[in-house]
């Protein structure tokens, strides 16, 4: 009865592993809010705040009291989350820095940079949310689209993000005080893999690894880093995948996320904050690897097909550096 009684066992620890997450889910959603500005500081950091769960993650940071440096490519939209902000909490300031994150690494970028730097300089800035990122383009093969396309998303999602935290984390050191969340993805993290979103799945594996290593050399700093795993949340990048339908029951809208998002800030080093999220990691853990890949592999090349009958994609001139120039966006499918 010994092999008996040790299979007992090992089938109970796995249960108890399993559970704790949703167990630690529940007690964090008991205990009571952190105070993020007495806790970090008086300012946050948001980028890509206009849409979806930046503009969400900023309204509700605002809501806890904390002024926001707001970074965007639009003027107009950023005009609009600072009325926003100001009617939701009209005792927080909001400051707008214009900064388009594709142009990260050239002269452009470089000036915008600077203009964020000496902006953040100047504030007690507590919290960063990287949250802006790319996906396009969808479903696609390295050699349906451009290089430039690829690049895009290599300044947005990976180069971008350790710019903007490289320009905040100097007086994070100073203050001895600070919290800096990437927003990753379950992508790179439950699934074994993401055809045909190679690229995205890979500068997403980055963001994970980056927020790891930095949460071990700046935690004695009194720096808690953090990337968060969020699986799919309504809106436009989600329409992008066409098996987002499928996990409709499992998909919060950005507010519901940015709630859970700024409760878990400071709380592990990577973490998934949704509940619904959570419950779509544990069925990503449970199906076997090979059968997922291939339940994705078919979805996407379906998605493909799909997207290229709506929109062709031309083919590139001889000579070219781009093999082709992929048109359309991951809001496509929406």
């Amino acid at each position: 009865m010994a092999w008996f009684a040790s299979l007992a066992l090992l089938g109970a620890l796995h249960v108890a592993a399993l559970a704790f997450p949703v167990l630690s889910h529940l007690a964090l959603c008991l205990r009571r809010h952190k105070d993020l500005r007495r806790r970090y500081g008086a300012w946050a950091v948001v980028t890509g705040p206009t849409s979806g769960m930046g503009r969400s993650t900023a309204l509700e940071l605002a809501r806890r009291g904390m002024n926001l440096v707001l970074v965007g490519r639009n003027p107009a939209k950023l005009r609009d989350i600072s009325a926003a902000i100001s009617k939701a909490a009209p005792a927080v300031q909001t400051k707008t820095v214009v900064l388009d994150l594709s142009l990260v690494s050239t002269a452009q970028g470089d000036e915008a940079m600077r203009r964020l730097r000496r902006t953040v300089e100047a504030l007690d800035v507590g919290v960063l949310v990287n949250n802006a990122g790319v996906l396009d383009p969808p479903a696609a093969f390295l050699h349906d689209a451009g290089v430039e396309a690829w690049v895009d998303m290599i300044r947005v999602n990976l180069l971008a993000l350790t710019e903007v935290t490289a320009a905040v984390i100097p007086g994070m050191v100073e203050r001895r005080r600070g919290a800096v969340v990437n927003f990753g993805s379950m992508s790179s993290e439950a699934l074994p893999s993401l055809p045909l979103y190679t690229m995205y799945a890979a500068t997403k594996r980055y963001v994970a690894r980056f927020s790891k290593c930095l949460h071990l050399e700046y935690r004695s700093k009194g720096i808690d880093v953090q990337c968060q795993a969020p699986f799919f949340v309504t809106g436009a990048m989600a329409s992008g995948f066409s098996e987002a339908k499928l996990f409709a029951p499992l998909t919060p809208t950005p507010d519901d996320y940015a709630r859970a998002a700024v409760r878990w800030i400071g709380h592990g080093a990577l973490c998934v904050p949704n509940l619904r999220h959570q419950i779509a990691w544990f069925i990503a853990y449970v199906v076997p690897d090979w059968l997922l890949e291939e339940l994705l592999l078919r979805e996407h090349l379906w998605q493909r097909k799909e997207l290229r009958r709506m929109r062709p994609l031309p083919r590139a001139p001889a000579g070219s550096r781009d093999l082709v120039s992929y048109t359309c966006t991951s809001g496509c499918l929406s």
